[in-house]
């Protein structure tokens, strides 16, 4: 289960005495009741007791963290804590005691679930499995400040917010320093091996001496727990930086709490010790000690642009300074240079987001540039979310982000160039078909089922593409297959299985029923659209044309058919010689309906269709009818839709048709 923070019950809002100091504890109370003397309390007096941190704590955190069970469904209980990082064992363990102590006895009596937070320390118990839940996410909120303190919690797994004290005079340069405080807590919370930070940041001369009124310096702290990865780290604590600068910049003081991650700032001192890092009175001293220059990815030519502190603040943003040797950000005015001013002739095609254009480094490496229309609909959050995934993973059977470039509304992605263009390019034209024999398709398919076991399993996350089809398969000079674009993809923990959402985005035809009705999403989804394209390669036709196969209007109730009635060569695309692949070809049909299986739990992991592909002698299992196998059309119907199409080729009517069919 994908959360976006971890704060799940609540109310609506609701707003704290100031100072929120003196407020504390802050509780969420859940609406499921044990009774007392219950074996649910038992299990939760035993896992809660005053050695819950001794022996259910991550070594690693210096006994600052912990998360445990206990019991049997339906009476299990599970709890998570998570203490400050400048707090010592002692004063933790002191803190999570009187935190259960009090949700316990007066704060949410026999609640079955509840979080309570103190200064020094976060805990919630639960009878849901909260052990393995993320903070992953972006957080949307639409809280207007008014008088401070501002708080907000609900039901939607938002954090609570809090700001207090009154506005700042001169707040037009304390914005400005207050975001490049939040840039700075965030990139220095990730150079820790923990994954805490508390800093001191200091204005600048110029800005400071503005106003008498400006603070001349911000105290910040955030803070992930030690189970969450780097990246899932990253996107929490970017989140929270966001909701800060939009929710409290011009004020003093704020935090935003949730249990795996938090942020806090102050212009007074409020953490123990030191700060882990300081800036000087200089802007020279406002860049992070920790994060170093990446070094060029071709030393022939400094393709990294000459940064200013607008663009220092948006690498360190994305989290890719200092984080890979191998990502530039490169300079509006290079791309320009590369890409000949984005010159018609050097166009390569139309993309759903956007057009790319092949270019040309002085140096001349040839690269792809992917520029994102303004009215795409692949906003900040999508660009960020593809650098952020794709600069990281690296396989062969994985397209490879060279860089990007983010200056004004300009929003660029840039690849490497592979000649061949994508799949469908191939598979669908009549002439250009012809041009990859069997042994070339069936290398294809295999190298998509790498690169989609390397998303699934074999990266440090667990990567679900979600628009998995012939136009995002690129291919090299050798034709080797390169899964690309990633806007839509999602991140998951190795523990976690699936999401879902309520906006469904992707291709139609492609989508898994699960997904297309209800937004549910996992590798189970991907491995349906890895199916559809097998039958694509193999029958050289699309499924979503809308041509007529037979009584059918999809691929996939015309290949079941045929397999069923033991005709499937028919299936085959007829410049494919047979007599000598019919038993890889049948195999792959056969794999391919498997896994299109309607139900998402009779669907072949990616693992298993690896090895089926793999092992010629492994007896498959018979499949059952896919998805949409009973798409029909009459007569009158088939005329309807065909014109349809044919009058302007509008999607939105396409997927009219279709949706009917899936309710």
């Amino acid at each position: 289960m994908i959360l976006t923070v971890l704060l799940i019950l609540g109310c609506c809002f609701f707003f704290l005495p100031m100072p929120m100091v003196a407020a504390q504890p802050w509780m969420i109370c859940g609406s499921s009741k044990y009774t007392a003397n219950s074996i649910y309390q038992s299990n939760l007096d035993s896992l809660l007791s005053s050695s819950f941190l001794v022996v259910s704590g991550d070594s690693s955190s210096g006994a600052l963290f912990a998360k445990g069970s206990r019991g049997a469904a339906p009476d299990t209980v599970y709890a998570v804590a998570l203490c400050r990082g400048d707090a010592n064992a002692s004063a933790c363990s002191g803190c999570v005691d009187a935190a259960y102590a009090a949700a316990t006895a007066r704060l949410c009596p026999l609640s079955k679930d509840a979080a309570v937070f103190y200064d020094e320390c976060a805990l919630r118990f639960s009878d849901e499995d909260i052990l393995n839940m993320d903070a992953f996410g972006r957080v949307n909120t639409s809280a207007a400040v008014g008088v401070a303190p501002l708080v907000l919690m609900n039901i939607t797994s938002e954090p609570m917010l809090s700001g207090w004290n009154t506005n700042i005079q001169g707040t037009k340069n304390f914005t400005q320093f207050f975001i490049k405080t939040m840039n700075y807590i965030v990139a220095q919370a990730l150079s820790t091996t923990k994954h805490y930070a508390a800093i001191r940041v200091d204005m600048d001369d110029a800005d400071a001496s503005n106003t008498v009124t400006l603070p001349r310096r911000l105290f910040c702290l955030a803070q992930c727990a030690p189970d969450l990865v780097e990246d899932i780290c990253y996107n929490c604590l970017q989140n929270f930086s966001d909701l800060a600068t939009a929710n409290f910049a011009g004020r003093q003081g704020g935090r935003i709490l949730a249990l795996r991650c938090n942020l806090r700032y102050d212009t007074d001192k409020f953490f123990a010790g030191e700060p882990t890092w300081s800036s000087g009175s200089s802007s020279n001293a406002l860049v992070p000690s920790p994060a170093p220059q990446p070094a060029p990815l071709l030393p022939t030519w400094p393709k990294q642009k000459s940064k200013t502190n607008a663009d220092e603040d948006e690498a360190l943003i994305w989290g890719l300074q200092g984080r890979s040797s191998e990502f530039t950000i490169y300079d509006f005015s290079q791309v320009l240079e590369a890409t000949d001013n984005f010159s018609e002739e050097n166009k390569l095609g139309q993309g759903g987001f956007g057009p790319v254009y092949k270019g040309r480094f002085p140096d001349g490496v040839e690269i792809a540039v992917k520029r994102l229309a303004s009215h795409s609909g692949q906003g900040l959050t999508e660009f960020k979310n593809e650098i952020q995934l794709i600069a990281k993973l690296q396989h062969t059977n994985l397209v490879r982000l060279l860089g990007c470039c983010y200056q004004g509304q300009e929003k660029i992605l840039i690849y490497e160039y592979l000649p061949n263009k994508s799949l469908d390019f191939f598979i669908f034209d009549e002439t250009r078909r012809a041009l990859i024999d069997w042994h070339k398709r069936l290398a294809i398919i295999d190298g998509i089922a790498q690169g989609l076991l390397y998303l699934h399993k074999h990266s440090r996350l667990r990567v679900i593409h979600r628009d998995l089809k012939a136009g995002n398969i690129l291919l090299d000079r050798e034709m080797n297959p390169k899964i690309a674009d990633f806007g839509l993809a999602k991140i998951f923990s190795v523990n976690d299985n699936e999401g879902n959402t309520k906006r469904i985005v992707g291709t139609y035809g492609y989508m898994a029923p699960e997904y297309a009705s209800e937004g549910l999403f996992s590798i189970k989804s991907d491995v349906f659209s890895f199916g559809v394209l097998i039958l694509e390669i193999v029958s050289g036709k699309k499924t979503s044309s809308f041509h007529r196969y037979g009584e059918f209007i999809n691929l996939l109730g015309h290949a079941w058919q045929m397999w069923k009635d033991e005709t499937w060569l028919q299936l085959v695309d007829p410049l494919l010689p047979t007599d000598s692949h019919t038993i890889e070809i049948m195999r792959c049909i056969n794999i391919a309906l498997l896994c299109v299986q309607e139900n998402a739990a009779d669907r072949p992991t990616t693992s298993e269709v690896v090895a089926m592909l793999s092992n010629e002698t492994m007896t498959l299992p018979e499949p059952k009818h896919p998805a949409f196998f009973n798409m029909r059309l009459t007569n009158e119907e088939a005329s309807t839709v065909i014109a349809a199409s044919s009058v302007n080729g509008m999607f939105s009517k396409k997927v009219l048709t279709v949706s009917h069919y899936l309710l």
